[in-house]
């Protein structure tokens, strides 16, 4: 079996378990979060035997090199770190009814990228031959992961008291867990965020020979870092919490999702290799 038919049934794994979250957190079978927790793990861990046999592929090619560098690589990646800061959020707050609303993004993610882009392997451009790869790559896929866990949590915040008193979802945390998970996943992902910034501006410098162009990834990268930054400053600086952080949370987001995917297709610049 190659790394992307084992990926490709990840995709279905995920599939499976975002199912198994959703009838639990409608209060049908409480044994059936157990089992989508125990599915999850093990997708999860599916989706790293998938990226390691990647990486072996690329070496038997005689051009071995880290599994990070296209966009099917890339949507692969978005879901595995998805799925961990997940798991790990999970852990933390023994709340199963999060899944419903996080674990539809890895399986968009990996189904998407399965369907949708280039699997083959092929050798890096020499714009990605840098050390520098790994560390921007990961940071800021590790700050997009826990953007993905926040607007989860907010929308089901915006579901808040309606989806209680539908009976939709009977295992919903309160509405104050709901919003300190929203402001931790984004106080995580910030840090990384912009650490993934900073590398990526080094690498730029020494493949390019600027620091910052304005190419439109890098401005759009900008303008999600400003709306997390908008985020962190209204709830210290002025106390908001609840519905309008969830809000901005989303609106980030959006923001991201554009960075991420709608740059590489609707506009053109340094990052269209991506």
């Amino acid at each position: 079996m190659d790394s992307a038919t084992l990926l490709s049934g990840v995709a279905l794994g995920y599939l499976v378990c975002w199912l198994a979250y959703v009838i639990h957190a409608a209060g049908r079978w409480v044994w059936l979060g157990r089992v989508a927790t125990a599915l999850l793990v093990l997708s999860w861990t599916l989706n790293t035997a998938g990226m390691g046999l990647r990486w072996r592929e690329s070496y038997e090619l005689g051009f071995g090199r880290i599994p990070l560098t296209n966009q099917y690589e890339s949507m692969v990646l978005f879901a595995w770190t998805v799925g961990l800061l997940y798991i790990v959020t999970e852990l933390r707050y023994r709340n199963k009814a999060l899944g419903a609303f996080v674990i539809p993004i890895p399986f968009l993610s990996l189904g998407l990228g399965s369907l949708v882009f280039e699997a083959e392997i092929r050798p890096l451009v020499p714009a990605l031959q840098s050390n520098w790869l790994t560390a921007h790559v990961i940071t800021c896929f590790m700050g997009y992961a826990a953007f993905a866990v926040s607007f989860g949590v907010s929308l089901l915040y915006l579901l808040g008291d309606r989806a209680r008193q539908a009976s939709f979802l009977k295992y919903l945390p309160p509405l104050s867990v709901l919003d300190e998970i929203n402001y931790r996943a984004i106080a995580v992902g910030f840090p990384f965020l912009s650490v993934g910034i900073v590398t990526g501006a080094i690498w730029a410098d020494a493949a390019w020979g600027s620091y910052w162009s304005w190419d439109p990834k890098e401005t759009w990268s900008l303008i999600t870092w400003l709306v997390y930054a908008a985020f962190l400053h209204a709830r210290f600086v002025r106390g908001w919490s609840g519905r309008r952080t969830a809000i901005l949370s989303a609106a980030g987001f959006g923001a991201m999702l554009f960075t991420y995917v709608g740059v590489n297709f609707l506009l053109s610049g340094l990052h269209s290799y991506a």
